[in-house]
């Protein structure tokens, strides 16, 4: 009969010990019965998951594509399952003080079916009445519209999935931004928006959406925009790199009306997010806080198709992501191991 280091030995040469130590005061056949339960714990890093393109740096000598100036990719032979350890975490939380996410990127369409939009309304150059309400539309293509979760405890909580038709399943936000002149080379500040709304809905069925600038807009110039997202609020990801935009922007004018008066309007207000809808509670709070909170708050999400209310992303998200790391570095997973 083996003892029980050679038992050891065997299994872990034989990758089958995960990331759980053996627990040596236990019987043989209790630790025979929790091998078995750790090879099928949802925790565990499924062999056929690997992608082996992940432990390379991209720049080793043979290597077809490489071109001057390339910088070398991280790698991990785990895919990455604990690039953020001992970081604050995102968990389902708009963080604005800046997060690390560990949810895989998700299901990724053809390039048959990747998206495209067009603002139709309004048109480049348009002069819009002041406070006045106007609608803003958008036609898209490729995306299975009115579909979002709850974005203060599942906020890039899920991957991006597709439809059976191969379409990514989302929505889409419409964003406005005062930027003073139609010819204007100043980047706006990404924090401050005149207007803000997530078309929650399917629109017409064939990729037509609408926004309703309820109260309509002070006389400036704005830029409105798109911003395509997946059902978690998650930007969308495309399978190839050369390729168009899946968004769209216009510029136009809002001139003065009768309607104009002198009081501030509801939908700019000094660019601040007061009187926005409320898209999902935003936090800038220390980790410790955040993760006790997300784990009181966070209840489970369906992601069914919702109907009305708001969606839930903030423009005010000035750090969505952790911090980079260097490049080139082989980064081993820690408490993962394949089966």
């Amino acid at each position: 009969m083996l003892s029980p280091s050679v038992v050891v030995a065997l299994l872990a040469s034989a990758g089958l010990i995960e990331g759980a130590a053996m627990d040596f005061s236990r019987t043989k056949a209790e630790l025979g019965t929790n091998l078995v339960l750790r090879q099928t714990e949802p925790t565990c890093l499924n062999r056929d998951t690997i992608q082996s393109a992940s432990a390379l740096t991209g720049q080793e000598e043979g290597t077809d594509g490489i071109k001057p100036g390339q910088a070398p990719s991280e790698t991990d032979d785990a895919n990455f399952v604990n690039f953020c350890s001992g970081q604050q975490l995102t968990n389902g939380m708009q963080i604005t003080s800046g997060s690390c996410n560990g949810i895989p990127m998700g299901r990724i369409p053809a390039s048959e079916n990747m998206i495209s939009a067009m603002i139709t309304n309004p048109q480049p150059g348009d002069q819009v009445p002041a406070d006045t309400t106007f609608n803003i539309s958008v036609q898209t293509v490729h995306l299975k519209a009115g579909f979002f979760v709850n974005p203060t405890t599942n906020y890039y909580t899920a991957p991006q999935d597709l439809d059976d038709n191969g379409d990514v399943i989302g929505h889409c936000h419409i964003t406005v931004q005062d930027i003073g002149e139609l010819k204007s080379t100043t980047p706006p500040d990404p924090t401050k928006f005149a207007f803000f709304k997530g078309i929650d809905d399917a629109g017409n069925g064939q990729g037509l959406l609408q926004a309703v600038v309820e109260g309509g807009l002070p006389a400036g110039v704005y830029r409105a925009c798109t911003m395509i997202a997946a059902r978690n609020h998650q930007p969308v990801n495309m399978p190839v790199a050369q390729r168009g935009a899946q968004d769209d922007c216009t510029k136009f004018e809002v001139v003065p009306s009768r309607n104009s008066g002198n009081s501030p309007s509801r939908n700019k207000n000094g660019d601040g997010s007061q009187n926005q809808e409320e898209e999902g509670f935003v936090t800038s709070m220390s980790a410790g806080r955040a993760s006790a909170t997300a784990a009181a708050a966070n209840k489970p999400s369906s992601g069914a198709q919702g109907s009305a209310g708001s969606d839930g992303d903030r423009s005010d998200q000035k750090n969505r992501n952790g911090q980079g790391r260097g490049a080139g570095r082989k980064r081993k997973a820690k408490g993962f191991r394949s089966v």
